[in-house]
């Protein structure tokens, strides 16, 4: 009994129309079914005409008529394997669209008559392109992560060089790394919550200086951009902020809790189309300047880790009573908007 024929309990069709009701789900999940005859030519197609062939496949064509000549003589060659052993096979096309390649899965079964002679051959394929694309996208998602965990670690690693350095002992060496790291985490948290775009400089701020003041409001000032910067220059930006806030604890008006550290942005006169960035932090300081000019990891990331890191350069000056920072940022580290 062939599928269009009525599929009865006994006394009532409840099936009829089948084929055509087949016909219309292989549509529905985007399959596409071939039958062709063992020279090769289609006989029959259901489940709508696959994407590549928008007139439809007209009965009595070859592959080669609705697919590109090296993908078509591929399947062929591919078929007539099928036709010699009888063995069904599998097998993946490409072709190019204006949307670009799509991709299809194929399985190429025989179909036998009774006496067991091949009479055709059933062709099933269906779309993967979105699946593929999302594959790729997740591959080039992980290659990401897997380079930007790299560059996260090398920061760690210098930073525990660095304070090892010049730590007097292992509690000090604690105490000083801990903060770092939770700097560090502090920036990658606003860089991963902004999908790696990166994060503000007035986030940043937030992050990791007004942890540090009694009343953020009074005791932080900001003049001038708040530009966007990347992840890199975020995460080197967020770790100079946190030195600038632990020195001026200890040193400066952060340690008193009622003055202001004015943390404000300027454009170099350089006369360049995009010029630098010049990030500025100046606050009254009671410390010695021999014993800041000190080298210490907070002085040298500040002087050298961090403005190497960016491409651009820093100074950090001391006058009778006041500290002033300038780093300099050259504007591949961010942007305005």
């Amino acid at each position: 009994m062939s599928t269009e024929q009525a599929i009865t309990d006994g006394s009532t069709p409840v099936g009829v129309g089948v084929g055509t009701n087949l016909a219309k789900a292989l549509e529905n999940c985007d399959i596409s079914v071939i039958y062709q005859d063992p020279g090769g030519r289609v006989v029959w197609t259901r489940g709508g005409p696959p994407p590549w062939s928008s007139g439809g496949i007209a009965a009595g064509s070859r592959d080669g008529d609705f697919l590109p000549e090296d993908e078509a003589e591929r399947l062929w060659k591919l078929k007539e394997t099928i036709l010699a052993d009888g063995v069904s096979r599998t097998a993946q096309i490409s072709v190019s669209a204006a949307s670009g390649t799509r991709w299809f899965n194929i399985w190429v079964d025989v179909d036998r008559a009774d006496s067991g002679a091949i009479r055709g051959l059933l062709t099933t394929m269906v779309e993967t392109t979105e699946q593929r694309r999302r594959e790729q996208t997740l591959r080039t998602l992980l290659r990401e992560v897997s380079h930007r965990s790299k560059n996260l670690l090398a920061i760690i690693q210098s930073i525990a060089t660095q304070t090892g350095r010049y730590s007097g002992g292992i509690d000090s060496f604690l105490l000083r790394f801990r903060g770092r790291i939770q700097s560090l985490a502090s920036s990658q948290d606003l860089v991963t919550s902004s999908n790696w775009r990166g994060a503000r400089l007035q986030e940043l701020v937030a992050g990791q200086v007004a942890r540090y003041c009694a009343d953020p409001q009074r005791n932080i000032r900001m003049e001038g951009e708040n530009p966007y910067f990347n992840p890199n220059a975020a995460l080197h930006i967020g770790l100079a902020l946190h030195e600038l806030a632990v020195n001026s604890v200890r040193y400066g008006v952060l340690a008193a809790g009622d003055g202001s550290v004015t943390i404000s942005t300027e454009r170099s006169d350089a006369g360049r189309e995009k010029p630098d960035l010049i990030l500025v932090w100046s606050e009254a300081s009671a410390a010695d300047p021999s014993m800041l000019k000190e080298k210490r990891f907070g002085s040298v990331a500040l002087e050298r880790v961090v403005p190497a890191s960016l491409g651009g350069s820093a100074s950090l000056a001391f006058g009778p009573a006041e500290l002033g920072y300038r780093l300099t940022i050259p504007p591949h580290n961010f942007e305005n908007d």
